[in-house]
């Protein structure tokens, strides 16, 4: 039955911005033609092989998230499965060259199960089947073991009409509901590319990794190509645009995957890590026993540095004392990574020490 508005609730746009918007919709509607699959899961694992993926007849693609799951969130994922929980399926896309299967949402749960099967971790921290707790994949009697792996999947399969740019798509709005991605990792899936592919490489440099410490976990969810994407975005951009974050970080990738200078952006990257390497006892570490890298800190070290040196190009600081001062240390703790005046005040803190404009005899110390 259709409902009735009542006065109060009748719209107030014209038929023309009513129109405009239906026909706005309608260009932009992509057809995500799909069919509705179930496989068992010894048959997905018979499809599926992490450990030989040319051989594998559904593939994880580069964009894919790194498989980031804890322990505690494995275990949930395997008891709602044995209590027959239903779960979202996954989605898959077939690539017409030779008509795999490639995984566009998914590859925790696929990856979780085959690693559960292959005896890889163990049940714990169980709420409803407490009595499984302790229990590896073979010690269930081979009845149950057979039941497991007889519980059917829902994959939803996407045409082979649809465009990578299609697939990119679907990953990115799977991912921006629910448990979000960060946005490095959309980013990763949505904006693949071949400035993206320059990133990646600049993040297993391995100068950079000795100067720019990152966890295991951050570098998995994409921290290290976070970094570097931002030092070449303001580097070229600059700290005086009044639009930051994501959006800004997104144009640029976007801009540069239709064709960048390769050996320009290799110079710059190196020379700022040399000079870093040469004059920052620390790198951009906050101490020297750090296993991890503050953004703020990295982005006024790394874009001052790169300034100071467009600058001077043959820079010579007089002195690092500045390292120690209290302003130094309050600029590379403060909030807000992409407050455009925060951003541009820590890079032009740390360029105009380097260029001698603000002398160390000029800040305050701690017990002075």
């Amino acid at each position: 039955m259709e409902r009735e508005f009542s006065t109060e609730e009748i719209s107030s746009k014209t038929e023309a911005e009513i129109v405009a918007a239906e026909e706005q919709i309608k260009s932009f509607q992509i057809p995500y033609e799909y069919d509705t699959k179930e496989y068992p899961i010894d048959v997905m694992l018979f499809r599926f092989n992490s450990n030989a993926p040319e051989k594998s007849k559904i593939r994880i693609p580069g964009y894919q998230r790194s498989f980031i799951w804890r322990d505690e969130m494995k275990c949930r994922f395997i008891e709602s499965l044995f209590m027959g929980v239903p779960i979202q399926p996954l989605f898959a896309a077939i690539l017409d060259k030779d008509g795999t299967l490639e995984l566009i949402d998914g590859s925790q749960r696929i990856r979780t199960i085959e690693a559960f099967v292959n005896n890889e971790f163990t049940l714990n921290g169980l709420k409803k089947l407490t009595y499984l707790n302790g229990f590896k994949y073979s010690d269930l009697p081979e009845s149950r073991r057979n039941k497991f792996e007889l519980i059917n999947i829902r994959l939803h399969v996407i045409s082979d009409k649809a465009e990578e740019g299609v697939r990119h798509d679907i990953f990115d709005r799977i991912n921006t509901t629910g448990e979000r991605a960060k946005p490095a990792e959309v980013r990763k899936g949505a904006f693949a590319g071949d400035f993206y592919k320059f990133i990646e490489q600049c993040t297993k440099d391995e100068l950079f990794k000795e100067l720019c410490p990152i966890s295991e976990s951050a570098r998995k969810r994409g921290e290290a190509e976070e970094l570097v994407l931002r030092f070449f975005t303001y580097s070229e951009f600059g700290t005086n645009r009044k639009e930051r974050g994501s959006r800004v970080l997104d144009s640029y990738l976007i801009e540069k995957n239709n064709g960048f200078d390769i050996d320009n952006k290799t110079l710059i990257f190196n020379n700022m890590l040399n000079f870093v390497r040469d004059n920052f006892p620390l790198g951009f570490r906050k101490t020297p026993n750090a296993n991890s890298t503050p953004r703020v800190r990295f982005e006024a070290i790394s874009l001052g540095v790169h300034f100071a040196l467009e600058e001077e190009p043959k820079l010579v600081p007089k002195s690092m004392d500045w390292l120690n001062s209290l302003e130094f240390n309050e600029v590379t703790t403060s909030d807000s990574s992409g407050n455009a005046g925060k951003l541009k005040k820590r890079v032009d803190f740390v360029k105009d020490c380097l260029v001698n404009k603000i002398k160390p005899t000029d800040l305050h110390y701690e017990g002075n």
